[in-house]
């Protein structure tokens, strides 16, 4: 590691030999001049500085003054400044200049030292932190994995996996992030055991506290109307639990986050079953039953998601005796979602406001088919951050900010999650099959045991079947399903990217977060 060069500027320099000294004892090589023209003349000539200490009240031009010019010629490089003057302008005209960090005078050897640690050695010592730390809770989470959780053990080892994930991107420790990755498919792979296992009996006779996507709005949203105050329901389509996490900072700056809490996505884990399980209270079986006219079929060309509206209604009439006034909209493109931050206000003339807003499902789907986001997304820190910044430049941030001082509840769900899959499974099947990727839904399917979810009755999980032979195949953990046909060729258009409707923690295990005012 090369030594560390700093640029002391200090008209009382003389007077500060024992820091200086002190500081090169711990190997920093110090440069010293007594103004700000000295200063700015020896970076422009130097470009090995590393850091530079500033004086704020100097003859000729101030530290300030110096400061402002630093940053104007190079706005990366950190200035810590060093002043006797505690006014409350001053620091505001210095955080104003971005000063990186402000000390006052007298200073001692350690209060510098202890700076240029936390502005030079920061991200060093956070990611030998962070992987120190992981590498502690490795063990701990193998062995809840190992342990065979119930649903819920699956949600904390499932959040401990996210916490880590965001830690290590943040430490950009690549080597641990690799184990972490490697723990997270061991996770997936025995999480698709407890599912295939358990799914019916979870589903006839949920353990307490376990909701699946048919009780969302009873559990989660309807019980807000008791409170007199406009609900807004916020589906995000396609939302993982990582994804949320790297938001909520910048949602909480808007609102308090009363809860946060998880939900089980229903088998497949896809729009089409789980987001009208969700609107319409029911298993997508009794939906084809009882509302025919609302269920498209897979092998039918019409859209799959056209009566939600419809299906809202008849779960509010099912489920609230009082009549309610409600609303529902669906954000699909960019001038749905400027029309939502320009009439947001709307919801607060209505009881419940149900918005589905389509951008994150989109997203991943656009991820497959365009090389320029596979490479502006490349791996999951990547998604995640394109996430961020899509949010942070959105219509619907904007309408955030409008809500954020009005009396307001706020639920934000999902519909599944995704996944990146990176293990192809062969499947023969008919014409009439289904093409998503996770699973399949037809007759005569003929398919690899040992990779998927096999269910040769529908009814007995509350799925539709046409047909007497009709039968659902779910993709396990990170697998997805190829033809025989042209299969080198899919193998490699479809591999590595985020798809949804088989099993796995991220499409099924899913965030519903309450918000409040602040």
């Amino acid at each position: 590691m090369s030594t560390l060069r700093i640029l002391w500027a200090d008209d009382e320099i003389e007077l500060l030999k024992p820091q200086v000294m002190f500081l090169e004892k711990r190997g920093y090589e110090v440069e010293t001049v007594t103004n700000g023209h000295d200063a700015l003349e020896l970076l422009e000539d130097d470009s090995s500085i590393d850091l530079v200490l500033l004086d704020e009240s100097m003859p000729g031009i101030s530290g300030l003054e110096t400061l402002e010019q630093i940053k104007r010629n190079n706005s990366a490089m950190p200035v810590v400044l060093i002043t006797k003057n505690e006014a409350e302008d001053v620091m505001e005209e210095a955080l104003g200049a971005q000063i990186d960090d402000y000390l006052i005078k007298p200073v001692k050897p350690n209060q510098i030292l202890l700076s240029i640690k936390k502005l030079m050695d920061n991200k060093r010592l956070i990611k030998e932190k962070t992987s120190s730390d992981y590498q502690q809770k490795f063990q701990e989470i193998f062995g809840e994995i190992s342990m065979s959780p119930d649903w819920q053990g699956w949600v904390d080892v499932y959040k401990k996996i996210v916490h880590w994930e965001l830690r290590l991107d943040e430490s950009k420790s690549t080597e641990m992030g690799d184990i972490l990755s490697m723990q997270k498919n061991e996770a997936n792979a025995e999480f698709s055991k407890y599912v295939e296992k358990n799914y019916e009996k979870l589903l006839s006779d949920p353990p307490e506290g376990l909701t699946f996507s048919p009780g969302l709005l009873r559990k989660y949203v309807f019980p807000h109307l008791k409170d007199d105050r406009p609900v807004v329901f916020l589906l995000l389509d396609n939302l993982r639990y990582d994804q949320w996490k790297i938001l909520e900072p910048i949602v909480s700056d808007y609102f308090k986050v009363e809860d946060e809490s998880f939900f089980y996505s229903i088998l497949p884990t896809c729009t089409q079953y789980s987001r009208n399980a969700i609107f319409s209270g029911m298993m997508p079986g009794e939906i084809a039953k009882h509302h025919p006219d609302y269920w498209v079929h897979d092998h039918e060309n019409e859209g799959k998601n056209m009566y939600e509206r419809e299906l809202l209604g008849v779960q509010i009439n099912n489920i609230i005796r009082t009549p309610i006034k409600y609303d529902y909209q669906k954000i699909t493109n960019v001038a749905n979602a400027k029309s939502l931050s320009d009439s947001i206000l709307n919801c607060l003339q209505k009881d419940l406001t149900c918005i589905v807003y389509n951008f994150i499902d989109m997203l991943s789907h656009a991820r497959t088919e365009m090389e320029v986001l596979k490479e502006l997304a490349g791996d999951e820190s990547a998604y995640r951050s394109l996430t961020r910044s899509w949010f942070e430049h959105s219509p619907l941030l904007q309408a955030f900010e409008k809500l954020a001082d009005r009396d307001v509840r706020i639920v934000i769900g999902t519909d599944h999650g995704t996944i990146r899959v990176n293990t192809p499974s062969k499947v023969v099947a008919d014409r009439n099959t289904t093409t998503n990727l996770r699973y399949k839904h037809g007759r005569n399917l003929n398919f690899q045991s040992k990779d998927v979810l096999h269910f040769p009755d529908p009814k007995k999980v509350g799925l539709p079947a046409p047909h007497m032979s009709s039968s659902y195949i779910f993709a396990k953990d990170s697998r997805f399903f190829l033809y025989p046909n042209n299969y080198n060729h899919y193998n490699n258009y479809f591999n590595d990217t985020f798809q949804h409707g088989g099993i796995s923690l991220e499409e099924i295990i899913c965030p519903i977060i309450t918000l409040g005012p602040r």
